[in-house]
């Protein structure tokens, strides 16, 4: 007679010793290998990944370190230089040309948010736009995924350059996450552990501390970053590919023909030599000499301008809870006058999440369009969240007109209160702008003809800038 299969797997588990069953390990499975990087890098934009892959090409081929790209959004709202698509179109196809550039650099493990794409230059217009709360967990999701040590990000600042509010979104998302995602009580079902196999919501992640965030900048100036992170050659020659960092990492940028296709065309006809010399002119290289990432803050023992992975440990390590700062609550004990919208975020944001030492600039900034309107946010503050009389007086550049937000205020009783203020631009030619100097406007208040405070902008006209 023929046993049936399970019929001898019975008789021999009956026959063997019950010791021996006792003594086998049952294997837990760990994270999946395949996910894990070393480097998550956030951006907003396809494209918006180039700025920092001189510093992945280094990391990739002769640190050989695993990174991972999270774009917050598939850039749909940017412009189409090379076709006629535009909108969800243009953001599938933007989706592919990312792709295909971190493919470029051996890059698989590739990630798209659900952010709108969002031309502003207001980092609170990006949040709210992007749905913040769901993509944030969406974000923190992917830490506890891909494990990371290290993060680059865009710099949550504002400063005169693009200053786009979505590159800005992407490192506010990128800082929350960093500090969220090692915390088993932030979107907890996510580390919700062990559940039933056919369980479609419990995802079974672990909490992940990364250890280091770093930022980049696309500001005018970035001299101003100097010594406020390590600095590493686009020109130095990669060990192992035996080419510049800056030629791989142009290679990388080249799928991106949406954005870019006249100069996409043109560098791909240059020789060598003259890609050499293209680079080695400050007016025409594609990144600064050298290139400075920004140190944010770490969780392991470092200096701001260390290298990236020095005193990083392998393996994961306990979250960080940045000390209590009683800046923000100290700052509005009397009746004042403050800057609000961005700039007054991140005066928060900055003291909420221990990044005391990142750069600002020296007074708050911005650049707009010649012949358009400059708003400036202000928050009156109440001490004891009282009725409020009080005057503002705008101080403007020569030309410049206010057209609201001056004169007698009476504020009803609550802890602070917005009023915004806007100031209409000049007209400029384009041979004024080229010598055109950021402009200064301020704002005073007064309470009772005793002065509460002032706040300033500074404003560079540009023939064309995000609307603000």
């Amino acid at each position: 007679m023929k046993l049936r299969g399970s019929t001898v797997l019975l008789f021999l588990a009956l026959a063997l010793p019950i010791g021996l069953f006792a003594q086998s390990a049952q294997i837990v499975r760990g994270p999946d290998e395949r996910m894990k990087a070393d480097i998550l890098v956030i951006v907003a934009h396809p494209d918006d990944e180039a700025a920092a892959t001189p510093y992945l090409a280094r990391a990739i081929y002769d640190l050989h370190k695993r990174v991972a790209v999270v774009f917050a959004t598939r850039g749909g709202s940017g412009g189409n230089d090379y076709s006629r698509e535009h909108g969800p179109a243009l953001a599938n196809i933007r989706e592919i040309e990312a792709r295909e550039a971190c493919g470029k650099l051996g890059i698989s493990n590739v990630w798209f948010l659900d952010g709108k794409d969002t031309a502003s230059q207001n980092v609170l217009n990006s949040l709210a736009n992007w749905g913040h709360g769901s993509n944030l967990e969406k974000l923190v999701g992917l830490f506890r995924l891909t494990q990371p040590e290290v993060v680059i990000t865009w710099l949550p600042s504002v400063f005169i350059g693009e200053n786009h509010g979505d590159h800005q979104a992407a490192g506010v998302l990128a800082t929350e996450a960093f500090d969220l995602s090692g915390n088993p009580v932030a979107f907890p079902a996510q580390v919700a552990g062990a559940s039933k196999r056919l369980e479609p919501y419990l995802e079974n992640l672990t909490p992940w501390q990364a250890q280091k965030i770093y930022y980049f900048s696309d500001a005018n100036d970035s001299r101003q970053f100097v010594g406020k992170g390590p600095t590493y050659s686009v020109k130095e020659i990669s060990p192992s590919q035996k080419k510049p960092y800056w030629r791989m990492a142009l290679d990388a940028a080249k799928p991106h023909v949406t954005q870019f296709p006249t100069d996409i065309e043109r560098i791909s006809k240059l020789s060598d030599e003259q890609l050499e010399k293209m680079m080695s002119d400050p007016n025409t290289a594609w990144w600064t000499e050298p290139m400075t990432l920004i140190f944010g803050k770490a969780t392991v023992p470092t200096t701001p301008t260390a290298d990236v992975f020095a005193n990083v440990q392998a393996g994961a390590v306990a979250p960080s809870v940045p000390a209590a700062k009683e800046q923000s609550a100290q700052l509005f004990q009397k009746d004042s006058i403050s800057l609000g919208g961005p700039w007054g975020y991140y005066a928060a944001f900055r003291v909420q999440h221990g990044l005391l030492d990142i750069p600002v600039a020296p007074e708050p900034e911005i650049a707009v369009k010649s012949h358009s309107s400059v708003y400036l946010p202000i928050v009156l503050h109440h001490a004891d969240a009282t009725p409020l009389t009080i005057s503002l007086r705008v101080e403007a550049p020569s030309g410049w007109k206010v057209t609201a937000g001056q004169g007698n205020f009476s504020l009803p009783a609550e802890p602070s209160t917005a009023i915004e203020v806007e100031v209409e631009t000049p007209l400029m030619s384009p041979e004024e702008l080229k010598s055109a100097k950021p402009q200064e406007i301020t704002v005073r208040a007064e309470k009772n003809g005793a002065s509460l405070g002032e706040v300033k902008l500074r404003v560079q006209l540009q023939g064309s800038a995000l609307p603000q």
